[in-house]
């Protein structure tokens, strides 16, 4: 049987799931920092839990696409794709993600300190437009290369790698947050009865962390 061609529903949703924390941990941080929401003990543990895992899986995911993807659009697209900004970008995430780890644990250590709030609120807001740029570049310069010389068994050995090492009940919890509903459709008739099983045995205890984090 013919392989069918890369579905990108599920790179798509990642980068989504990205940018949309960075964007609403920045915005928490921010109130936290100006004293619109309380820097509570409980609250802060489970910023640095969160962050913790999401830095972690960022890192993880642009690790896949250096040594997975890159080479394999090099391998069919040749001259077609430039990598090299791309790169640059992944180079420049990794301390920045060294950094908001860092500044999790000091708030988890002094969760009413405004000024620590701040630095870290400061440093999410630098993620968030570096992963804004990064992806809407990415999405724009490298999705129409993929779907024109990747196949579809190269791009299954791509997302296995993405996956390989993933915290399941971190992730699928926020691709659940972040699909639209046609799309985790999409996902559920791929995965099967699995996906609806994982998810419901992970979902309340992820959701019982946002309340704490966002209220």
């Amino acid at each position: 049987m013919k392989q069918s061609g890369p579905n990108l529903l599920g790179i798509t949703i990642n980068h989504r799931s990205m940018r949309g924390d960075a964007r609403r941990f920045a915005e928490v941080t921010r109130a936290m920092a100006q004293g619109h929401t309380a820097g509570t003990p409980q609250r802060a543990r489970e910023i640095q839990w969160y962050l913790g895992n999401l830095c972690t899986g960022i890192h993880h995911h642009h690790q896949a696409e250096d040594e997975v993807l890159w080479p394999v659009l090099r391998e069919t697209a040749g001259a077609e794709v430039d990598l090299g900004e791309l790169t640059d970008d992944h180079r420049q995430l990794d301390p920045l993600l060294d950094r908001i780890r860092a500044e999790a644990a000091a708030l988890a250590a002094a969760p009413a300190d405004r000024a620590v709030a701040g630095r870290l609120a400061d440093s999410l807001a630098t993620l968030r437009d570096l992963l804004d740029e990064h992806i809407e570049d990415e999405e724009h310069t490298l999705f129409p290369v993929i779907l024109r010389y990747v196949s579809g068994e190269q791009w299954q050995r791509v997302e296995k790698a993405v996956r390989k090492g993933s915290k399941v009940g971190f992730e699928l919890p926020r691709i659940e947050r972040y699909a639209e509903p046609q799309e985790l459709q999409a996902l559920y008739r791929e995965a099967g009865p699995v996906l609806r099983l994982i998810l419901a045995s992970v979902r309340g205890g992820f959701l019982r962390r946002e309340r704490v984090i966002f209220g």
